[in-house]
């Protein structure tokens, strides 16, 4: 009788402590829910950057279009050098397609997620541009494309 009371209060007790799952911190928002003002700004940033890689002119980003960690990251010797790593793999820059918005709950920022464009198709590269709670860029980044978002 002893046993089967310690086990039942075992079980009670590991039951008690079970973790009550947490609230995810990122939602994907519809495209309609984010401004028209802030999908033009990511889109405009973002292309003016990789743009640069076809006309070796790239025009720095202000304090009111980014902050400073991505103003003092994006220097025209770094662009340069990441343009031809991938002028010589996937050619000339075409355009950013849209394709989702994540909203990261923790900072209030959004995570744009483009597909970019370029001459040769074989590899599909994503552009990823977050605006922080001002609409500034706070990063940007390049990866190979992949339907499922990992932060």
């Amino acid at each position: 009788m002893k046993k089967l009371f310690l086990l039942i209060l075992g079980i009670a007790i590991l039951g008690a402590c079970k973790s009550k799952p947490s609230a995810p911190k990122i939602a994907k928002l519809e495209l309609s829910e984010v401004s028209p003002m802030q999908k033009n700004r990511a889109y405009e940033l973002g292309k003016r950057m990789l743009n640069a890689c076809n006309t070796s002119k790239f025009k720095p980003f202000t304090k009111e279009e980014a902050t400073e960690k991505v103003i003092q990251n994006v220097t025209l010797e770094k662009l340069s050098s990441t343009c031809r790593k991938f002028s010589i793999k996937y050619g000339k820059f075409e355009d950013i397609r849209l394709v989702e918005v994540i909203k990261n709950k923790a900072d209030e920022s959004l995570i744009f997620r483009y597909k970019a464009d370029y001459q040769r198709k074989f590899a599909q590269k994503e552009l990823q541009v977050t605006l922080d709670k001002e609409n500034k860029v706070s990063s940007i980044r390049s990866t190979d494309w992949s339907d499922v978002y990992v932060p």
